[in-house]
Parts: structure tokens; C-alpha cells; sequence
């Protein structure tokens, strides 16, 4: 009977594995993840994040960012932003490292959150205390559609959010 019950333990230990595996595969889930990199100067700019599809649904109302309330900025596991060097972002510093990002609208205006507690998922354990950087940027209308969010980054660090008919860009420097 020992043997059997030993079969029987290493069986469910092994199917347990490939559940949790199978959870982990982040190329299964409904927002795939993507990654964008740039080398500005000497720095290079790592964004990891999760690409949400709007799928008809409303920016705003259906569908994040909402008025006055905390967003990833991606979906699943916070987005994040590593820096391999010390960088300014719209010309405040901000050390080398990685750093979780959120973002916060108010009207018009974009609050972008550089946090340093990056590994957490979504927004659920956001504390402001950890925040390394605030900056208000402004949106602008775009014609080309994004259905899925995407992150892009010019040569000169520009960082574009595209968004549905937005583009929410800012400017990244290397510190000199």
C-alpha cells in the first residue's frame, strides 16, 4: 500500500506543477504581454507590459483609464520601466532602476507615476508613499486607432501610450 500512496502523492504533485505552470503562461491571457526597448545615448529603456484590447468597449467608462482612479497603465502585473543608467523624465531625475508605472487622469490632465515597489499586480497594492516620480502630461488626439495599448519609444526617448484615438508621450533623457 506505501508505494501506491507514494505513485499517488507524486502524481498530484506533479499535476499541481502544470496548473501552475499552465497560470504562468503569459502568452494564454486575453492581454498579451510585450516588451519595447530603446538605447538613448548610453541608456537603454526596458517597458514590460500587458497590451489590453478595447474590444468595443469605451475608454473611460467601460474600460481604464477612469476618471480619478489609479491605472497600471497595461493590464495583469503592473507595467514597468527599467533604466540602466540615471535618467531625467520631463526634466526631473530619476535613479537608475526599475520602477512600476501608473497613470492618473484628471480632465485633461495625465498624472504618470513612477513607483518603486515594482513588482506587484495591477494596481491592488499601489502605494503612494513608494512613489519616485509624479509628472502631469497632456493627451493628444491621434486619427490612427489603436485597438490594443501599445508603447513606443523615438530614438531621442520620447515615449508614446497609444490608445485607442490617444497618444500620452513624454520625454525621457539620459543624466549627464
Amino acid at each position: 500500500m506505501k508505494p501506491f500512496s507514494s505513485f499517488l502523492l507524486a502524481v498530484i504533485f506533479c499535476l499541481a506543477a502544470l496548473h501552475t505552470n499552465a497560470q504562468q503562461d503569459k502568452a494564454k491571457r486575453p492581454s498579451p504581454a510585450a516588451t519595447t526597448t530603446q538605447t538613448v545615448g548610453a541608456t537603454t529603456i526596458n517597458i514590460n507590459y500587458s497590451q489590453p484590447s478595447i474590444k468595443g468597449r469605451k475608454i473611460g467608462e467601460d474600460l481604464e483609464p477612469i476618471e480619478n482612479k489609479i491605472w497600471r497603465a497595461g493590464a495583469n502585473e503592473a507595467t514597468t520601466f527599467e533604466f540602466d543608467n540615471d535618467v531625467i523624465i520631463e526634466g526631473k531625475p530619476v535613479p537608475k532602476g526599475k520602477y512600476s508605472f501608473f497613470i492618473l487622469v484628471n480632465g485633461e490632465a495625465w498624472t504618470l507615476i513612477f513607483n518603486k515597489t515594482w513588482k506587484q499586480w495591477g494596481a491592488f497594492q499601489y502605494k503612494e508613499a513608494d512613489d519616485a516620480l509624479r509628472v502631469s502630461v497632456r493627451d493628444n488626439e491621434v486619427e490612427t486607432f489603436s485597438e490594443q495599448l501599445t508603447y513606443k519609444i523615438d530614438k531621442d526617448g520620447t515615449v508614446h501610450i497609444l490608445w485607442g484615438n490617444r497618444d500620452v508621450s513624454f520625454l525621457i533623457q539620459e543624466k549627464k
